[in-house]
């Protein structure tokens, strides 16, 4: 029985602070596998800056090169409408019944765990991991259900990354090299 992590998100564009927390998160909690699972249309964002899937997906491939712990699953692009957690969980678990599967956040989405589609039914099919705040308690009920782990705290974010491309300003050492090159060639976030 394999044990996976499953680790969702827009990835717009993936940077070092995802793969660190990937990483991390296998080998604290001895993981087979992290697979990142990019949304094609997340519930609680606007499309409007998501690039498109296959820039999205390219990006995260570049990510993802050499480290043979890590893998991509593009369930969620493949639906039609908003992706919930709680429908590719239940996919995901009727595809592969023989895993074992949990399921990784940041820190920052603990206290988002009540707006989640279905979050009690969710809980009961997948543990939660997540990233530890420093100095930063959640204020959420929830808190309770994820196994928290602690990490070098890297201040990276997509949206931070998407600004700098947009002022001009350079993301070397924020996101691979490879990453860079494809936001640079593609023209992506207005750079």
């Amino acid at each position: 029985m394999k044990r996976i992590a499953l680790f969702g998100g827009t990835f717009n564009p993936p940077h070092l602070g995802h793969m660190l927390m990937a990483q991390e998160a296998l080998y604290t909690f001895e993981l087979d596998e992290v697979w990142f699972l990019p949304v094609g249309r997340p519930p609680h964002k606007s499309d409007h800056d998501l690039e498109s899937n296959q820039d999205r997906l390219d990006m995260l491939l570049a990510s993802i090169d050499g480290q043979k712990s890590f893998h991509i699953s593009t369930v969620e692009f493949e639906r039609e409408g908003r992706s919930y957690t709680i429908d590719t969980v239940h996919l995901l678990k009727e595809m592969y019944p023989t895993h074992h599967f949990s399921f990784l956040i940041g820190g920052d989405m603990i206290d988002y765990l009540p707006k989640w589609e279905r979050i009690n039914e969710l809980l009961k099919l997948v543990p939660f991991i997540g990233v530890s705040r420093p100095g930063a308690k959640s204020q959420s009920s929830y808190a309770q259900y994820v196994k928290q782990f602690d990490m070098v705290q890297v201040d990276i974010s997509s949206s931070s990354i998407r600004k700098r491309v947009k002022e001009g300003k350079p993301i070397t050492y924020m996101v691979r090299d490879r990453v860079e090159s494809i936001i640079k060639e593609r023209g992506l976030y207005g750079s």
